[in-house]
Parts: structure tokens; sequence; C-alpha cells
């Protein structure tokens, strides 16, 4: 991918009590990213963005829930979500990140 759209690539941090543990007890951390995006622009994505060193990259496609509302059903979009591990001795605050 271009450089431009690496940048593209993560959409959000997941941050929830699941990602906190996991952060805790792996070094990893929880992202949302493009549903077309592979392993590689991911972790390039992540190491261009926030300067750290990545080992592994976990991907889940999460399916979109099924909802009704009143008679009509209507779905929710699938998207992707990408577990991060970082290198040992790598740290990542996401809050000490941000400018």
């Amino acid at each position: 991918m271009k450089r431009i759209d690496l940048y593209n690539v993560l959409i959000s941090p997941i941050i929830t009590e699941k990602s906190n543990t996991v952060a805790e007890k792996r070094e990893q951390v929880v992202f949302k990213v493009l549903p077309s995006a592979t392993k590689l622009d991911i972790k390039q994505a992540f190491e261009l963005v926030f300067e750290a060193k990545v080992d592994k990259v976990s991907t889940l496609n999460v399916q979109g829930k099924t909802k009704r509302f009143g008679k009509f059903t209507g779905k929710r979009a699938n998207w992707k979500k990408a577990y991060i591990c970082l290198t040992p001795g790598q740290k990542f605050d996401l809050a000490s990140n941000q400018k």
C-alpha cells in the first residue's frame, strides 16, 4: 500500500475490559481495522503511526448482528478486528501518543 493509505488502515482502538486484560497480560493492542487490510498492512500502519515494533498480528472478522426494529429486520455491518502483539520491551500507551 502507499504511505498515505497506511494511515487509513487503523480505524479506531477498541477499549473494553477484555482488550485491557489482553494488553496487560500479553502486551497486545486491539484495533478496529479496514476489512480489506492484510496482516502486513496492519503491521506497517501501526509501526508508522505509533513508532513501536510489532511482533505478530492476529485478525478476526466480526459478523454484524441481525436486529429487529418493529416488523422490520436489519443487519449491522461486518467489521474486522486486529490483535497487535508488540515485541518484548515495547510499550504502547494510547493516551501518550495523542497530540
